[in-house]
């Protein structure tokens, strides 16, 4: 499936609606293809026979630690009688960043080691 297939199941995912912050191109380019994953035949994202398959809650993840920051300067105030959480907004951007970063894919990374040869 294209990335931008699923850019509808990550609006979902993510409470975005409309076009407005991320467009369709945006969340396909910029969220959904910086996650490919092997596709259910085990075929890596580098192999010719790969079909793509993109890890939805990583993207879901980004996005909801953006959201996060944009609302991090607001607090909690009183004003005319009454009380404003406005960190409200921030707790459930985290709490939802940490959902779907619970249940992204697990990555495996190749570590190597540089010898470096000295001459003196």
């Amino acid at each position: 499936m294209t990335a931008l297939a699923l850019v509808p199941k990550l609006r979902r995912m993510v409470a975005e609606p409309t076009n407005t912050p991320y467009t369709d191109a945006i969340l396909a380019d910029e969220y959904i293809e910086i996650y490919p994953v092997p596709d259910s035949k085990k075929n890596d994202p580098d192999s010719d026979e790969w079909t793509p398959t993109y890890d939805l809650h990583s993207a879901a993840m980004d996005i909801w630690e953006e959201k996060a920051a944009t609302v991090a300067a607001r607090f909690d105030y009183t004003a005319d009688g009454g009380s404003y959480h406005e960190d409200q907004r921030w707790q459930h951007c985290k709490k939802m960043a940490s959902y779907h970063g619970a249940r992204r894919r697990a990555q495996n990374r190749s570590l190597t080691k540089d010898v470096y040869s000295v001459s003196i």
